[in-house]
């Protein structure tokens, strides 16, 4: 579905959702601005496409046949709805959660990491040689005080330690650190309503 028919059907939903439409309508005329790149990104996700994401959200161990049967569409129309949402980039992926501490790795510090800004090539640099950090499970950028927030997994105090000592500290570019050592993991959906 392309932008314009987007903004076609959306102007055939009644009055609301019409000044949405002329707010787009006149938004394309300034063809460079970032928010305008963002809008002619925007998906569209009809009620199947919502119902094959919601059961594979909360399956994701179902097989095609399974979720088809589920989100009540044929195989052959599954397989066509998923490979477009993946297309499109909905679907990013599918990846098992694994459970750290059940392989041994009793121990996630989350490392809030400020760099160095007089370095013309700080955070390349940092992020290179955070990427090949085996214990680095996470790297996040932010905007603000903090730069980069690491998460990393140890077997135990020690071996954190180490790694801390050993990998963490060497990174370059390092301005300031502060640890901050996760004591329960209360939520960790990825989870919105669809």
């Amino acid at each position: 579905m392309s932008f314009l028919t987007v903004v076609i059907w959306m102007q055939s939903r009644g009055r609301a959702i019409n000044a949405l439409a002329e707010f787009a309508e006149n938004a394309l005329i300034l063809q460079n601005s970032f928010f305008i790149f963002a809008l002619l990104q925007i998906r569209m996700l009809d009620d199947t496409d919502r119902r094959i994401l919601r059961h594979m959200i909360a399956t994701p161990e179902a097989t095609g046949s399974d979720l088809a049967r589920r989100a009540g569409v044929s195989p052959a129309a599954l397989s066509r709805r998923v490979d477009r949402l993946k297309a499109d980039g909905v679907i990013r992926g599918v990846h098992a959660v694994i459970d750290w501490r059940a392989l041994g790795y009793e121990v996630e510090v989350s490392l809030r990491v400020t760099l160095d800004k007089t370095v013309a090539n700080a955070f390349d640099d940092f992020m290179e040689a955070a990427r090949e950090v085996p214990e680095v499970a996470e790297i996040q950028t932010f905007l603000g005080r903090v730069d980069v927030r690491l998460s990393v997994l140890a077997r135990d105090m020690a071996h954190y330690q180490q790694v801390y000592r050993e990998r963490i500290l060497t990174l370059p570019h390092i301005a300031d650190i502060e640890a901050l050592m996760q004591v329960a993991a209360i939520k960790s959906d990825t989870v919105l309503p669809l």
